[in-house]
């Protein structure tokens, strides 16, 4: 979770004035910051030198071995990984975080506020500025909530693939050394993909503290591997000039635009750097990058260059083949843990994201179990854990190889890049402050490679890339199916809602009898009367001595400041309306909520109070309004199969009172 950073009164912050001791302090917590920014963030990145060259000059997607084939390979390489990771992510899209947290749904909330606080001008410029169109801003905010939500679906698509092709193709180094190894290798995969998720449930607590060093060991480890080869072939240097990528485009024209499909792979890492970055924060990440990840790729893919050139045969496996045959069933191994290590990284990321989609209500409520007391960010959720270890195993059981895998790789983290550089514009100019001209030069820039890189990977979708194209498409659809049913409901709700003040005149005039203790009704919205409440007073005809009218809303924050969490209003006689606001990153918790309340005047006790909730019975209606039938059946699934209030809410299951009603759509 983010931490707010200590700044002096000329607002900078507090570590810049620091010295001594306390500047050595810093530099200790920045090097350990960065040591466990190596085993979360860069692990994707760091295991593609296992594939992604290899793809490169595998045909049918690649191209031959040749010597000038490898330069500009080589040359390509170099130039993504500069400019899009070290440029784009490092240098650019990590300055938009949102409150600290960055990802593309932290970026969507961050740049769905666009042209909330702008204002316009026209003619004289004395004049006083009116607000900005809010038909313009609705249209724009709706454009970018769908972009994100199409990104973080893409997404979905990333993560289940990233650890089948990872450890599948550490697995396959065993290939190398004797093809006696090459029966085992799926159902050794497939082993380890099982026992990956199943420690899920543990929480990555324990093993989380070994990520750093592991991956540190790893990246070591294949910079060893690579340098030896480019001293002996120090010529392959050359390929850092851009002039052998142009030459490559030049020589083999639509297929060398249509390689880049397999270059993208040395890339696919690179969103997890802005997804992870309020973990870490960007100063141990940018330290983690430039002191060891961007060099020890480097080292590792020249080297593999520098190996086809005196060795084309190699190119099967041109990773595995530059270590020494007495260091071969070691890297194997180290391989597979640096894969596992990507790969856990990459399912706590859809752990984290999903319950981001959850508390902005793109998805239904999940259970989400925290694995560690000290840690928030630490969670499990069963449900994703399933899916992706079904979907998982099932990849590897279809494709059997990485380089068949490889075909469905690509597509979705290049959409998902094609999107954050499309909203990052957006945050420039409205955040920022960046001109038209500044802040669309550098979107024309780095869209360019974005989709450059998307449009080579689409030549794959036949042969394996509709997958996670598929499965995005199929994540969307869950995501703006429940958003909408859940805001149609709402508004239907809210039409037979009587408002509050006509109900307090009502048990002012009639003087129901009032029963001791507290009672809590659940509201889905902060206007009116909530229905069970009207339910239970209709049914029941007493009400409790003590009334709370709950609404618990997120906001497009990561996290609420502990001061902003609770607005309260008491009307009389008993009557309370309390609002808790969270943030995407935070879990809400009633008891939490009551507690709070106790320190502004609200006195209750858990024992003593009871807790009301609506049970809606959706009943579709063919040919509505609203939403598409086969949606409305979708989102009747969804509302059925989702978490119960009573435990998203942690509300003490002994103390729940549920009211049902049957409500057409």
């Amino acid at each position: 979770m983010s931490e707010a950073k200590a700044t002096t009164p000329a607002g900078e912050p507090a570590e810049a004035q620091d010295s001594g001791k306390t500047g050595k302090k810093h530099s200790s917590d920045a090097a350990k910051l960065a040591l466990g920014a190596l085993g979360v963030v860069y692990g994707d990145i760091g295991t593609s030198p296992l594939y992604a060259l290899k793809e490169c000059v595998t045909l049918p997607h690649g191209v031959s071995p040749a010597a000038e084939n490898i330069f500009g390979l080589l040359s390509l390489v170099f130039w993504s990984i500069t400019l899009v990771v070290s440029v784009k992510y490092i240098l650019y899209v990590m300055r938009a975080d949102n409150n600290g947290e960055g990802g593309v749904l932290a970026l969507m909330a961050l740049a769905a506020r666009v042209g909330q606080a702008k204002t316009a001008v026209e003619g004289d410029k004395s004049k006083k500025p009116r607000r900005a169109n809010w038909q313009e801003v609705k249209r724009a905010k709706y454009v970018l909530i769908m972009l994100g939500l199409f990104g973080s679906a893409l997404l979905y698509g990333d993560g289940v693939i990233t650890p089948a092709i990872s450890v599948l193709s550490a697995v396959e180094g065993l290939e190398v050394a004797t093809h006696a190894f090459a029966p085992v290798v799926v159902p050794l995969t497939c082993a380890i993909l099982i026992a990956l998720f199943w420690v899920q449930k543990r929480g990555t607590g324990g093993i989380g503290a070994v990520f750093g060093p592991v991956t540190l060991c790893w990246f070591i480890a294949i910079g060893a591997t690579g340098l030896p080869w480019v001293i002996r072939h120090p010529e392959i240097l050359a390929a850092a000039n851009p002039i052998h990528g142009v030459r490559f485009f030049t020589a083999h024209g639509k297929h060398g635009f249509l390689v880049l499909g397999s270059v993208v792979l040395c890339i696919t890492g690179g969103e997890a750097l802005y997804a992870d970055m309020g973990h870490f924060g960007t100063r141990a990440i940018r330290l983690a990058w430039y002191a060891c990840v961007f060099p020890a790729l480097l080292l590792n893919y020249f080297g593999q260059g520098a190996l086809l050139l005196e060795r084309p045969a190699a190119a099967s496996n041109p990773f595995f083949a530059m270590v020494p045959s007495a260091w071969l069933y070691p890297m194997v191994g180290l391989a597979t843990v640096a894969t596992v290590v990507a790969s856990q990284a990459l399912i706590s990321g859809a752990f984290s994201l999903t319950r981001q989609a959850v508390q902005l209500g793109y998805l239904p409520r999940v259970t989400v179990v925290h694995t560690s007391g000290k840690t928030e960010g630490q969670i499990y959720i069963p449900e994703v854990n399933r899916l992706l270890m079904v979907a998982c195993v099932a990849l590897v059981l279809n494709f059997r190889a990485s380089s068949n895998l490889a075909s469905a790789y690509g597509i979705a983290v290049t959409g998902t890049m094609a999107i954050t550089s499309i909203l990052s514009y957006w945050v420039a100019r409205d955040r920022w402050g960046w001109s038209l001209l500044r802040a669309g030069s550098f979107l024309v820039f780095i869209l360019a490679i974005d989709l450059s890189f998307f449009l080579s990977c689409s030549a794959k979708i036949a042969s394996g890339g509709w997958f996670p194209l598929a499965l995005a498409g199929g994540m969307f659809s869950v995501m703006v199916t429940w958003n909408r049913g859940r805001t149609l409901l709402g508004e239907k709700i809210a039409a037979d809602t009587l408002p509050l003040p006509v109900f307090l005149a009502d048990v002012e005039a009639t003087q129901p009898h009032r029963v001791s203790g507290t009672a809590v009704f659940l509201a889905s919205t902060r206007r009116g009367t909530p229905g069970v409440l009207l339910h239970h007073f209709k049914h029941n005809k007493v009400l409790h001595k003590q009334v709370v009218i709950l609404s618990i809303t997120t906001d497009a924050v990561p996290e609420v400041p502990d001061q902003q969490k609770i607005r309260l209003k008491c009307f009389g006689d008993g009557f309370w309306a309390v609002t808790a606001h969270y943030g995407f990153m935070e879990s809400p918790d009633v008891t939490d909520i009551l507690r709070r309340c106790r320190a502004r005047g609200l006195e209750t006790d858990v024992a003593d109070t009871s807790f009301y909730l609506g049970r809606e019975t959706l009943i579709p209606k063919r040919g509505g309004q609203g939403m598409a039938d086969w949606r409305k059946f979708l989102f009747r699934f969804l509302s059925r199969n989702a978490r119960s209030a009573t435990d998203f809410f942690a509300i003490p299951p002994n103390r729940v009172v549920e009211i049902g009603a049957q409500i057409e759509f």
